[in-house]
């Protein structure tokens, strides 16, 4: 990709998952890259796996407080920043009937108000420099109906609907897009589905399979460089073809 040499990108739950691939993505293109979530054994992990990261620090995007302080110190490691990738969220698989009030807080805490809570503090930052790029990491959840995670579906059209909002407000200098990956084969994915439902999730994607995290890596990667610099405000979805079609083609 062009024009991501250099870059200093952060990527909050950039310790595994997609967040991980992005991360190993991003020092593929030259970049320098911090890694912010709560998972500290995770943060030391990735520190091994991926030695070319500058630092991870642990935080949870749910606590602003928290946030910030992780930024602030990010921001002088890296020297400066470009590029924000807010990546980290948890799901619950559960009937809607079941959710508790503390479920669906929590979800709504990291996977809406996480995003909030660091594209707010990095945009403050990024409209007083030279500003820079911020991707959200939605959901064809966010999209299409989807049953069993009420909450967590709730969180994803609400990210989609701040990334279109602030793209409206922080251009021209700061570009704001999201990412709405379908099924991706992530360590997440693993631990809510059988190896009997994953088949049948493949089953209905029209290209046979769930995503690699390394594929929604090289979108986040795009939608960063200096190829995609007339992009914002909008939503990119990555499913294999899933949501093409209607209730017909499922």
């Amino acid at each position: 990709m062009r024009g991501l040499n250099g870059k200093r990108v952060i990527i909050t739950g950039g310790a595994s998952g997609i967040g991980a691939a992005t991360a190993a993505r991003f020092l593929e293109e030259g970049s320098r890259v911090v890694i912010v979530d709560r998972d500290g054994a995770a943060c030391d992990r990735i520190g091994q796996s991926l030695p070319g990261i500058v630092a991870a620090f642990v935080a949870d995007v749910a606590d602003a407080k928290r946030v910030q302080h992780a930024f602030g110190n990010a921001v002088v490691a890296l020297q400066g920043l470009d590029v924000v990738i807010n990546n980290a969220g948890i799901s619950i698989r559960h009937p809607f009937l079941d959710i508790t009030p503390e479920e669906w807080n929590r979800v709504l805490a990291v996977n809406l108000s996480g995003v909030f809570h660091m594209a707010q503090t990095a945009a403050r930052y990024l409209m007083e420099h030279t500003g820079g790029v911020i991707l959200n990491m939605a959901s064809t959840n966010g999209i299409v109906g989807h049953p069993f995670y009420a909450d967590y579906n709730a969180t994803k059209a609400g990210v989609i609907e701040l990334t279109r909002s602030m793209a409206l407000e922080l251009a021209p200098k700061i570009r704001v897009n999201a990412v709405a990956p379908g099924y991706v084969l992530t360590p997440m994915q693993r631990a809510e589905y059988s190896d009997a439902m994953l088949e049948a999730v493949n089953r209905k994607i029209p290209l046979g399979r769930h995503a690699q995290p390394e594929e929604v890596a090289a979108l986040f990667a795009f939608l960063a460089s200096d190829d995609a610099t007339y992009l914002s405000g909008q939503v990119y979805v990555i499913d294999g073809g899933e949501t093409a079609g209607g209730l017909a083609s499922r």
